[in-house]
């Protein structure tokens, strides 16, 4: 039995990880590019949202005096984890939702 293919020729778990693998550009790539699978259209706006999010505090971060060259370092820590994370369930093939992003990206992906 052959795995199932995204799209765009690759298999869905494997692309999956590639969303993550280069965190928010992959999702980009995989939402410009995937036409058919919703595993991997997930992983894809997971990515974004996730990454997102995470890229906006990391920035706000530079903005707070004192607590924020603080917090910079935990917010990495926190994004190497997810990354870590995220690409551990999406080679796995499972549909691992974030707590808050996932939720997002499931009620995006109901309305493509």
């Amino acid at each position: 039995m052959s795995p199932i293919r995204s799209s765009t020729g690759i298999p869905d778990h494997i692309a999956a990880a590639l969303c993550y693998f280069f965190p928010f550009i992959g999702g980009i790539v995989f939402l410009a590019l995937e036409k058919r699978s919703r595993f991997v259209l997930f992983h894809a706006l997971q990515s974004l949202i996730a990454f997102g999010a995470l890229m906006v505090a990391h920035v706000l971060c530079g903005f707070i005096p004192l607590l924020g060259p603080l917090a910079a370092p935990i917010i990495s820590l926190c994004s190497f984890a997810v990354w870590l994370l995220m690409i551990y369930h999406a080679l796995g093939g499972r549909w691992y939702r974030l707590p808050w992003a996932g939720d997002i990206a499931e009620r995006q992906l109901r309305q493509l």
